[in-house]
Parts: C-alpha cells; structure tokens; sequence
C-alpha cells in the first residue's frame, strides 16, 4: 500500500498542493481517494475544480500502479455522496485487468515532471497527437490541439488570466502560501513549487509559461526565449460537474505519463481557468460544446525537476 500511494502521489496538482489523503480497507480490499480541503485554495479555485483536477491525477496513478502490479483496479468514483470528501473508491481484485494496457505506462509516472524551460520549435507528429487524443478519450474526455486564430486566442486569454493574477490580491496570496522562494526551507519543503522549479523568466517568445516568483527577485535566476509557435492541448468534457473534473484528472495524466513516454516534456497554463469569464471562450470554436479543464504545453525539451511530494505516512491511513 505504501508504494501504490508513493506512486499515487506522484501526481500534479495545482501549485503542487497535493490536495489529497489515501485509505486502505484492509476487509475489502478498497483505496479511498479522499479530498484534503486543508489544501483548496479559495482565490484560485473557489470551487474546488482545481482541487479534483488533482485528485483525478493521482487516481489515474494509482490505477496505473495497481495494473503494473497485476491486479485489476475496480474504480467507482463518487460511491457515496453523503461524504463529500471520498473522491473515489479502488477495489484490488484479481489478475487479468481489462485496464492491463495501464501499467505499460508506469515507467513514467515517476519520470513526469511539470517543466518551465524553453521547448524546442520541433512540431509533435500527427500519429502522437493522435495517441494523446486517444489517451484522453479513453478517460472520458477529450484532447484538441488549437491551431491558427483559436491558437492565438487561447494564448491571448492566458495574457489576460495573467494580467488579472498579478494584480489581484487574492491570487497572489494564493501563490504566496504555495510558493517557496529565497528561504533556506524553499529546497527542504514537501510541498508547494520550490524556486528551483521555477524555470527562466521568460524574455521573449509566446509560450504561456507561469512566473510563480511573481514580484520576487531569485537569485541566480536566467532569462532565456521560449517557443515562437507553442504547442497547446485543450482537455475538455461534455459537462462541467465534480465526476466530470475527476475523469479530465485521470485523462490528463494519461495523456502526460504517454507523452512522457513518447518523449515530450510538458507544463500547464492555468490563468484563465481560475475566472469564470476568461474559461468560457476556450472551448472547441468548431462544435461550441464542452469545457475546458486544462490547458497542457507540450515540447521536446528538458524534463524539468522533480518537485517535492510529502511522505506517504502523512497522505495513506490503513484501517481494518
């Protein structure tokens, strides 16, 4: 148990909160995924969107896990809507997984690593694209990669999410509490963006890449050019419910742990998530249906570091 919840954890989250907590029922053989709300954040995202991102991402690890480890793992989300906090229930049952095709992607869950550096211009094959998009479809969600002027103005309303970041004050309180920059815990923390994570300020170029130092100097920090022509991926659901952020969770990390495998690097673009006004226009243009759950950077480029995770024994509570 305590390996499957290391490998679970290994997740992304927003601003590396880990907002979650594991159980493990010994009679029944079942995983709890439960919400941790200590660790919601009530600027950013007031209603928990973010929050089940997360835990859908760290669900999607542990099913991976399971499957590597030859066991089937039979996932209920929201088996009890008494109990807003149980996100999901994994029941361990015997070998010949239907999901057996999940533990080829193993090998990167502790590979993936949210990367702030500059990608390569080099343009993703079509035959990967599409293996994302089946990645995602497999989740239950769905994965497009804007071109041309819908390109253009996703990039545009990451600008504004931004704009409206820096100046307002909840935001920043936000980033403050999950950002650990110039002090001698910043490389010690188990939790938060460390400021070795940080990446170079950017210089020049279009990538929609987060300066989580905000105001703050770093010292010893770059600057370099990230891409001209960045590369984006929408993932998206037909309804915009807590079942439907759990399953965008499970298919983005999907898609990251493939592309990992395929050799890509990747990062997110949250800004104009976290307001209502700005989500809305990200939606497919073509089909005016779904919403958008996550914007994904996707390049070849460095793999970026490993951000700090808290110990299994504080997130994984074992019970009779």
């Amino acid at each position: 148990m305590t390996a499957l919840v290391h490998d679970a954890a290994a997740a992304p989250s927003m601003h590396n909160a880990q907002p979650w907590r594991f159980r493990y029922l010994r009679r029944s053989r079942t995983i709890e995924l439960r919400a941790d709300f200590e660790r919601v954040m009530p600027h950013s995202d007031p209603d928990t969107r973010g929050l089940h991102l997360g835990c859908g991402a760290a669900l999607l690890n542990l099913r991976v896990a399971v499957a590597h480890e030859g066991w089937c793992p039979e996932t209920r989300l929201l088996p009890d809507l008494s109990d807003r906090a149980l996100l999901a229930g994994v029941r361990l049952t015997g070998s010949g997984s239907r999901e057996s095709d999940l533990g080829a992607l193993y090998p990167a869950i502790h590979r993936r690593h949210s990367s702030r550096s500059p990608f390569e211009e080099t343009v993703i094959p079509e035959a990967v694209r599409g293996a994302l998009a089946d990645a995602a479809r497999l989740e239950g969600a769905m994965l497009t990669f804007p071109t041309s002027w819908h390109l253009q103005e996703v990039l545009e309303l990451v600008r504004q999410g931004e704009a409206r970041n820096i100046t307002d004050r909840g935001s920043d309180q936000d980033l403050a509490q999950w950002t650990r920059a110039g002090t001698p815990s910043a490389h010690t923390t188990d939790d938060g963006v460390p400021d070795y994570a940080f990446g170079p300020r950017k210089r020049g170029g279009k990538a929609p890449v987060r300066d989580f130092a905000g105001s703050r100097q770093v010292a010893g920090r770059d600057s370099a050019d990230f891409e001209r022509t960045p590369q984006l991926a929408l993932v998206s659901t037909l309804y915009d419910r807590p079942e439907d952020w759990l399953r965008a969770g499970q298919a983005l990390e999907r898609v990251l742990l493939l592309a990992t495998i395929e050799g890509l690097s990747s990062s997110f673009a949250t800004q104009p998530l976290e307001w209502t006004d700005l989500r809305w226009p990200l939606r497919d243009p073509v089909s005016g249906t779904g919403y958008t759950q996550m914007i994904i950077r996707l390049g070849y480029g460095p793999q970026g570091p490993g951000a700090p995770r808290r110990p299994v024994s504080q997130v994984l509570d074992i019970q009779p």
